[in-house]
């Protein structure tokens, strides 16, 4: 998680530093349908590389929005899946994705 320290002031900015990024957007769409693990991102999110797929969600789980869960089975088993906190972004995503839906149409019927 932030420091106070580095935390910006502006909220919006704050979200922004949090889930900025295009991949991190995708993979909070994702989880909000169910827990997923590491693989079935990887195929699900069309271009992401292993690299920035791994850095994402290592960054979501210390800022406290996604949580790991190691199964003990062999080979062993991680599902990832929002905490409570990433779970209260919720309405963000819903709100973009309503927005979208909005732009899509207004593009489509525009020619």
């Amino acid at each position: 998680m932030l420091t106070k320290e580095e935390l910006p002031t502006c909220p919006v900015a704050t979200t922004v530093q949090l889930i900025g990024s295009k991949w991190k957007l995708l993979i909070l769409r994702n989880l909000l349908a169910r827990p997923w693990r590491f693989n079935e991102l990887k195929k699900n999110l069309e271009g992401i590389s292993q690299k920035v797929l791994t850095d994402s969600l290592r960054s979501l789980e210390e800022d406290g929005i996604v949580t790991r869960t190691v199964y003990p089975e062999v080979p062993p088993r991680v599902e990832y899946s929002l905490s409570e906190l990433g779970d209260s972004m919720r309405p963000i995503i819903n709100a973009m994705e309503q927005w979208g839906l909005g732009y899509q149409a207004k593009v489509q019927h525009r020619d």
